[in-house]
C-alpha cells in the first residue's frame, strides 16, 4: 500500500493549470467553507478571514478569475460561488498533499482485532465497511476476495448413504462448500477416511482450484482404486465457478440516503442501481484494484455520467505480491476528501494486516 494522497487523473492529461498562490488560498477557503456548509461561498465570507489579508475587491477578482478558469461555478444568481470537478480535483492533487498526512479516525484502527483467529473474513469486511461509512457519513463499500484466492484448510470426505459421499472443504477464508457424489455400487467407509487424510496431507495451504491440486491428486505411487476414488473427489476442489466474482460489503446504506436528500435524484437513483447490479461496481472500483495509491475519482470522472455529482475514493488491501480488494467511499462531490481519503488508506492497511494470516 502506498501513501500517495492523490489518484491519477483521468481527465485532461498533464498537470492542471498552475494558480497563483493567491488564487489556491481563496480556492481552498472556497471548497472547504462549501464541503462544511453546502451552501455557495462568497467574498464576503473569505475577505478577513485569519491569514487572508486580501480586500474584498480583490477576493471578488479573483473568484470571477477561478471560474473563468473552471475552478468555480456560479450558480443561480447568488453572489456566492461553488468548486466544480476540476475545482475539487485541484484542491486534491496539489493543496491537500501539502498539508501532513491525515491520519484515518481511531474507530477504524480498533475496528478489527488483527491478532484474533481469521476464520470469518467475510464477517470482519462487513464490519468495515460499516464502520468507514459511520466515521464519515458516506457509503463505505469494501469488496472481498475472489473465492479463487484463498486456500484449502481442511477437507471431509463423509459417507452419507452406502452409494453416496459428501466432500466438504474449508478454504481459508471461513468459506465452506459441500459437494455430493454417488456411486454405482457401495462405497467402503474406510476408502472414504483414507480419502480425507490424504487430501489433507496433500492439499492444506494450496489455493483453492489451483493447477498444483490436480498434480497432487495425480500421485503415480497411488494404486488404481485410490487414483479412481479420488479422480471423481476431485471435482469438489478444482472446479469453480469462473463467473463467480468477489462480493461486495455495503455499509451505511440508510445514513447515507438520510444525510444526502439534496443530491440529484437521477444521481441517487443510478447509484441505487449500480449497488444492485454489482458487476456495475466492480466495474467502477477495478481501477482502484490495479493501484497502489489511493483512488479518486471526482464527478464527472466517474464512468457512469448519470453518476455525476458524487465522488468515489478507494484503496486496495492484500499482501505482498496481491492486491485481493478495495475498500472505497461514495459520497457527493462536496465531501470531506481528507477524512475520506484518510479513512480508505487506513482501512486498506488495517485488512492488509487482517488478511496476512490468511493469504500467501
Amino acid at each position: 500500500m502506498s501513501d500517495a494522497p492523490g489518484g491519477d487523473r483521468p481527465l485532461g492529461g498533464g498537470e492542471p493549470d498552475r494558480l497563483t498562490a493567491r488564487q489556491e488560498t481563496i480556492l481552498r477557503t472556497v471548497v472547504e467553507e462549501h464541503i462544511a456548509t453546502g451552501v455557495p461561498v462568497g467574498s464576503k465570507n473569505i475577505a478577513g478571514r485569519e491569514g487572508i489579508d486580501f480586500a474584498s475587491s480583490t477576493v471578488r477578482y479573483e473568484l470571477a478569475r477561478l471560474e473563468e478558469l473552471g475552478h468555480l461555478d456560479h450558480p443561480h444568481t447568488s453572489a456566492g460561488r461553488v468548486p466544480t470537478d476540476r475545482g475539487y480535483r485541484y484542491y486534491v492533487d496539489t493543496l491537500l498533499t501539502r498539508d501532513p498526512p491525515a491520519q484515518a479516525p481511531a474507530l477504524v484502527e480498533s475496528a478489527l482485532d488483527v491478532t484474533e483467529m481469521r476464520r470469518e473474513v467475510d464477517a470482519a469486511l462487513s464490519r468495515l465497511a460499516d464502520v468507514v461509512a459511520q466515521v464519515t457519513n458516506l457509503l463505505g463499500i469494501v469488496t472481498a476476495p475472489a473465492p479463487q484466492t484463498s486456500t484449502v484448510r481442511h477437507v471431509e470426505v463423509l459417507p452419507l448413504q452406502p452409494q453416496v459421499v459428501m466432500v466438504v472443504v474449508i478454504t481459508s477464508t471461513g468459506a465452506v462448500t459441500k459437494r455430493v457424489f454417488a456411486f454405482e455400487s457401495a462405497v467402503d467407509p474406510g476408502l472414504c477416511e483414507w480419502a480425507g487424510a490424504f487430501l489433507n496431507e496433500q492439499l492444506t495451504g494450496v489455493t483453492v482450484g489451483s493447477r498444483l491440486i490436480e498434480g497432487r491428486l495425480a500421485d503415480p505411487s497411488l494404486g488404481m482404486r485410490e487414483r479412481g476414488f479420488l479422480g471423481v473427489l476431485a471435482p469438489a476442489i478444482t472446479d469453480l465457478d469462473p463467473g463467480v466474482e468477489e462480493s461486495i460489503f455495503i455499509g451505511g446504506r440508510a445514513r447515507f440516503l438520510a444525510e444526502q436528500r439534496h443530491l440529484d435524484l437521477m444521481a441517487i437513483d443510478a447509484l441505487m442501481e449500480s449497488l444492485e447490479e454489482r458487476y456495475a461496481l466492480l466495474a467502477m472500483l477495478r481501477g482502484a484494484l490495479s493501484r497502489n495509491q489511493v483512488y479518486l475519482r471526482i464527478g464527472a470522472e466517474l464512468p457512469d455520467r448519470s453518476l455525476s455529482g458524487l465522488s468515489m475514493v478507494a484503496a486496495n488491501y492484500g499482501v505482498a505480491r496481491r492486491n485481493l480488494g478495495t475498500v472505497s467511499l461514495i459520497g457527493p462531490t462536496r465531501m470531506d476528501y481528507r477524512l475520506a481519503m484518510a479513512t480508505v488508506r487506513g482501512a486498506a492497511q488495517l485488512l492488509s494486516r487482517y488478511v496476512e494470516g490468511v493469504y500467501e
